[in-house]
């Protein structure tokens, strides 16, 4: 660390790099020219490197061109830091990963409770369908749907989800409401392309023991929330999780066809490196968290 800079000298280099004069430079700088030259020239003794072709214009050499963004990201990063850190105000912040389906429908519509209760905890809420490894630039905990089995990670149980049908009044208007589970098969069915942690009408069939030869599909979607958006539109009958669609089986805009338990093989956990879930702003959001899955959970019949 012997040869790190006064943070006004590395200033200098950012600035320089992205004009062609000193002069130009200076001006941004509010200082003369001849001081960003001086700066410039001790930063180059200091690093025993050339960093600019200084002619009728300012020109990088491939070690500056090097070093540019390195010290432009310091500087972003320093920024963005001090800003992330001023608008805590001594609040704690918590980096929460999901599903985007599951943060959108499931997790969103609690987060105000969460507020109310624990005022003292910033929740960034981010996304991704991708597993989750907690390395540096990882969330701090994560909720995922799977089936429990997280190597070397705390982990605990928060919900299981039933997997049943669901239509739009206007379809149900135009088709008919289905009064046997095998009626659905001259219904327009929307698929949900992708993953085995998808529901699969034919498992879903299967279970309330009606033989399929061939499904009629309407559309298939790469994703939960068009499938269920389309469903919505009057477009197919969609088969959901119940947590997926609380807030539309509860306004009327979907109906819930045949009330069959039918419990999703994958459920919610909480997971977090080892040895973190016992931080006190951890310990309150879990605890939050799984308050609220136990509640929903008495729901998902």
């Amino acid at each position: 660390m012997r040869d790190l800079p006064p943070t006004a000298t590395l200033r200098a280099f950012e600035v320089a790099t992205r004009h062609a004069t000193f002069t130009s430079a200076s001006e941004e700088l509010h200082v003369t020219q001849s001081a960003v030259s001086h700066q410039l020239k001790h930063l180059e003794d200091l690093w025993g490197l050339q960093l600019f072709q200084r002619g009728k214009s300012l020109r990088l050499t491939p070690a500056g061109a090097a070093l540019a963004p390195i010290v432009r990201e310091f500087f972003v990063n320093l920024e963005t830091t001090l800003t992330d850190l001023r608008e805590q105000k001594g609040r704690v912040r918590l980096k929460v990963s999901t599903t985007y389906s599951f943060a959108l429908k499931w997790l969103l519509p609690r987060l105000p409770g969460l507020s109310q209760q624990h005022p003292e905890i910033l929740i960034t809420l981010e996304t991704s369908d991708k597993a989750i490894n907690f390395s540096s630039a990882d969330s701090d905990v994560a909720i995922r749907l799977g089936n429990g089995h997280y190597p070397a990670l705390h982990s605990e149980f928060m919900l299981r989800e039933q997997i049943f049908p669901v239509a739009s009044p206007d379809l149900l208007n135009r088709f008919g409401a289905p009064h046997e589970p095998a009626e659905l098969l001259r219904y327009p069915l929307l698929m949900r392309d992708g993953a085995d942690l998808v529901p699969k009408w034919e498992a879903w069939f299967e279970h309330v023991g009606v033989s399929v030869a061939a499904l009629k599909e309407s559309v298939r979607f790469a994703d939960t929330n068009m499938t269920i958006e389309a469903a919505l539109l009057g477009q197919g009958i969609a088969l959901a999780r119940s947590g997926h669609v609380e807030a539309e089986i509860n306004d009327g805009s979907l109906v819930r066809l045949f009330d069959v338990p039918f419990a999703s093989p994958v459920a919610y956990f909480f997971v977090c490196p080892k040895g973190i879930e016992t931080q006190p702003h951890i310990v309150s959001f879990r605890n939050w968290l799984l308050a609220e899955s136990t509640q929903a959970q008495q729901h998902y019949r």
